[in-house]
């Protein structure tokens, strides 16, 4: 074996020796000097809230009580011009040498007595605001934002700021606002990585527990919330959100932090037990989940943050994968794409959560099942957005209905239909109802201005046009609002047939999944469908049937209608209740529906569905109102056309999202009356360009005034109607 050089030893243990002396002595000057260090320390930090956040903090006598240790009392931090933001009576800590060489502090022991966080927000003026508006630099270069560094700085200050051993007596943290006051006054220890905290809130009976253990170092958190009895209702949700959650317990875990590749990657488990969710807009009862639980793992880029594919939802016995993407820049890029892989379709049913799809309740089926989500939209480019949405199936099959029997569309049932959430009388859809027409005895315009105007691929479709779904998709992210639904004929159906006229987001899941079930299941046919269609849906105040609406507005059976009578008709199937506006005093349509009458009789037309192009805009000028109902119409009420011609959703019924509702072409001007020698020596009349599908202004017993009113209304609703055909894609 080789042995050192004894002179090579030396020089080791000579340099050893020096740098342990060096040591020393530094640390001999620190210790000395270290009073002196802290205040100086203290002064910049005050300095610096000062400068940048216009925070004035106090604090009597801090100073060293062992080498590493710091001893405050009476610590104030006040907002300029707020109220009080914090105070602690008395606080120490402690802070581990080691990492501080490296220029990381990373706190050791903390011991608080005392303490209150008092968050305000009082006439709209909040004591935090200060977080989201710090004063910046003028001569500062901006630089630009990479997001994985943000990230993973910030955990690393948040875990180095949670201390080994933590002793807390009485904090309270409370938040006042105008009308309301939250607080939680709490107690809380970590004690050789075993965390114990207890919250009581507001002053009452309600004890919340933190337990678990606590390893920041080692970035390994395994924490449970609890009570000690009843549920924990999270405060503040009811007034921002409208919302009330509860839960039994709640378990978050994180499991690894890690930054490589230009990459944050955090993972997580979040759990939940006897999850319950109340929001008026989600269901109409509350949602309850007995046991859910996701494995978050979030990936964390330059410029984008992504729920990743690794990611595994469990929901009772479904499981899925999600994945979900924001790119922030150079142009937003949303997402999202979610797959359930083939499992048990009982399994599927079985784990929906209580509250939600109850006419399926009870439901037993077999074979497999697969879920398939994706969806792509640039925010540069929201119209060519890509939406793929599916349910597979293999060997499945119904065996026997739940709560709902859904084959009752196949014979005579009873219809209890909704006004505004007040029952209606119910209504017999059968031939028991004298109204009730078969399909064959329904006039075929009729059927075809309605599948036109609703539903054109309705004998062909699966019960969702997928393209019109991703239109509406891109139609609701560029007004920033849900203006377009997303209904088929088959979807319209289900909903008047089975489901409340209440609109959440689980009774429109619930209406597509019975669609599914009707459709690829065969429970029922096409025509069998329409037929009911026709027979239930609204067509007036209080007028359900197409026999009866027949006989309501013309005094004809359905096979009677013409050509014009059924684009009417179909004109108000999304705004029933607004029918009667479409006419004037004399029974006659209003001239602006001649756009409409032209669009749908043109569609018609191009696939066969009428003899030949109609001059006469497809009978919009044959059409009369029942001589009984005109004189319920009052001149004044034209001016609520506008509302019949808007279309959309409301409480009357859903539009389609394949509706036509188009818009009336611009006004013509008011023709200038001929002067002197035009009408002396004639040609003062120009020849009448105007194309038969314009409307036309009754100007007889108006005055200027009105018609100049009336022009402007025309124009203004023009611009509607032309708008609304662009985002359908018609123009």
């Amino acid at each position: 074996m080789h042995r050192l050089n004894p002179k090579y030893i030396r020089i080791a243990l000579i340099t050893i020796a020096t740098l342990v002396m060096l040591l020393i002595i530094g640390g001999f000057i620190a210790y000395s000097k270290r009073e002196a260090i802290l205040q100086n320390a203290i002064s910049k930090a005050k300095v610096k809230a000062k400068k940048d956040y216009n925070l004035d903090i106090k604090m009597a006598s801090p100073h060293f009580t062992g080498l590493a240790t710091v001893a405050f009392s009476s610590i104030t931090i006040v907002p300029q011009n707020r109220d009080s933001l914090l105070t602690i009576n008395h606080l120490e800590v402690s802070i581990k040498i080691i990492p501080l060489i490296f220029g990381k502090m990373k706190l050791a022991e903390v011991n608080m007595e005392t303490g209150h966080l008092n968050l305000t927000s009082i006439k709209g003026v909040k004591n935090f605001d200060f977080i989201f508006h710090k004063k910046k630099d003028s001569t500062a270069v901006r630089k630009k934002v990479d997001l994985s560094d943000i990230a993973d700085n910030l955990i690393n200050e948040v875990l180095y700021k949670i201390p080994d051993d933590l002793q807390m007596k009485s904090f309270l943290i409370s938040y006042t606002d105008d009308s309301s006051r939250v607080m939680l006054n709490s107690t809380a220890s970590i004690k050789s990585g075993k965390l114990m905290s207890t919250i009581k809130v507001n002053n009452s009976d309600t004890t919340w527990h933190f337990a678990g253990t606590m390893h920041p170092s080692d970035k390994n958190i395994d924490i449970s919330l609890y009570a000690d009895k009843g549920k924990i209702v999270v405060p503040y949700v009811q007034k921002r959100f409208h919302a009330t959650v509860s839960f039994d317990t709640v378990t978050t875990r994180l499991n690894k932090v890690d930054n490589s590749g230009g990459e944050t990657r955090i993972y997580s488990t979040l759990s939940a037990r006897n999850l319950v969710i109340n929001q008026k807009a989600l269901a109409v009862n509350d949602i309850v989940i007995p046991q859910g639980a996701i494995d978050a793992n979030i990936f964390i880029g330059s410029n984008y943050v992504s729920l990743d594919s690794s990611s595994v939802i469990r929901l009772k016995k479904l499981t899925a994968t999600p994945y979900v993407k924001y790119t922030l820049n150079p142009v937003k890029i949303y997402e999202v794409k979610v797959n359930t892989g083939w499992i048990n379709a009982q399994d599927m049913f079985d784990s929906f959560p209580g509250g939600t799809f109850e006419t399926l309740q009870g439901i037993q089926v077999a074979g497999k099942l697969n879920y398939k989500l994706k969806l792509y939209l640039d925010s540069s480019n929201p119209k060519d957005v890509q939406f793929d949405s599916r349910l597979d199936k293999d060997g499945f099959k119904i065996i026997k209905y739940g709560r709902t029997n859904f084959s009752k569309l196949n014979g005579t049932f009873i219809d209890t239909p909704y006004v505004k959430g007040k029952a209606m009388p119910p209504r017999i859809i059968g031939p028991a109802n004298p109204n009730y027409t078969p399909l064959e005895q329904i006039s075929p315009d009729l059927r075809n201005a309605v599948m036109t105007a609703e539903d054109p691929t309705f004998y062909t479709n699966n019960g969702f046009v997928e393209e019109s779904i991703r239109k509406s998709i891109a139609t609701d992210y560029i007004e920033h609002k849900f203006k377009r639904g997303g209904s088929t004929i088959s979807m319209q159906l289900v909903k008047n047939a089975f489901l409340s006229q209440k609109k959440t987001l689980t009774r429109k899941v619930e209406e597509m999944l019975i669609v599914w079930l009707l459709v690829n299941n065969h429970i029922t046919t096409k025509s069998r469908m329409l037929e009911v269609y026709f027979n239930m849906i609204e067509w007036g105040n209080n007028i359900y049937g197409i026999g009866e609406a027949a006989r309501y507005y013309f005094g004809k059976s359905p096979s009677e209608l013409t050509l014009g009578e059924s684009i009417y008709l179909a004109s108000i199937v999304p705004k029933p209740r607004s029918g009667l506006y479409a006419f004037l005093p004399d029974g006659t349509l209003n001239p602006r529906l001649s756009y409409y009458f032209n669009i749908i009789g043109n569609l018609m037309e191009g696939h066969g569905l009428t003899a030949h192009r109609d001059s006469s805009v497809y009978g919009l000028y044959t059409v009369r109102l029942r001589e009984s109902l005109r004189r319920q119409i009052h001149p004044s009420d034209t001016s609520n056309f506008t509302r019949l011609m808007k279309g959309g959703d409301d409480d009357d019924n859903e539009a389609a999202t394949t509706a036509v509702i188009p818009s009336p072409p611009p006004a013509p001007e008011p023709e200038k009356k001929p002067n002197f020698f035009q009408r002396l020596f004639g040609g003062g009349k120009k020849k009448d360009t105007t194309q038969n599908n314009e409307p036309k202004l009754d100007t007889a017993g108006k005055t200027k005034k009105q018609i100049r009113q009336e022009l402007r209304e025309q124009k203004k609703l023009e611009k509607q109607r032309q708008k609304e055909l662009k985002d359908r894609g018609l123009l």
